[in-house]
């Protein structure tokens, strides 16, 4: 069983930055694929960024939704048992529930709720001026 606790959300203005973090605790974070999501007011949960599990030959590979890239960064430090989101040039839009997720799938990248195994409680982020 693997426990997720995402960090980091807070009220930002737009155009700024805010590094979210999912600490992972309760199993082995290496073997799993981690992705985050987002749910705004009203809508359904939607892919953020996905970044796979590296090591034993499996090379780092990270996927993001059109709406966030070129300004999110997915990334994971195996040794702190921890995945990172860093959003950049935050828009209105950008204003949602973040969470994170594991997933055992490797390849296709998933992209689906259903495709992950487990989740965190969520972190607000609310883009305003």
């Amino acid at each position: 069983q693997v426990q997720l606790v995402e960090s980091g959300g807070g009220l930002v203005q737009p155009g700024g930055s805010l590094r979210l973090s999912c600490a992972a605790s309760g199993g082995t974070f290496s073997s799993y694929t981690m992705g985050w999501f987002r749910q705004a007011p009203g809508k359904e949960r939607q892919f953020v960024a996905v970044v796979i599990r590296s090591g034993r030959g499996i090379y780092y590979q990270e996927s993001y939704a059109e709406s966030v890239k070129g300004r999110f960064t997915i990334s994971r430090d195996n040794a702190k048992n921890t995945v990172y989101l860093q959003m950049n040039s935050l828009k209105p839009e950008d204003t949602a529930v973040y969470y994170c997720a594991a997933s055992r799938m490797i390849m296709p990248l998933p992209r689906r709720i259903d495709e992950y195994d487990y989740w965190g409680q969520g972190t607000q982020v609310t883009v305003s001026s």
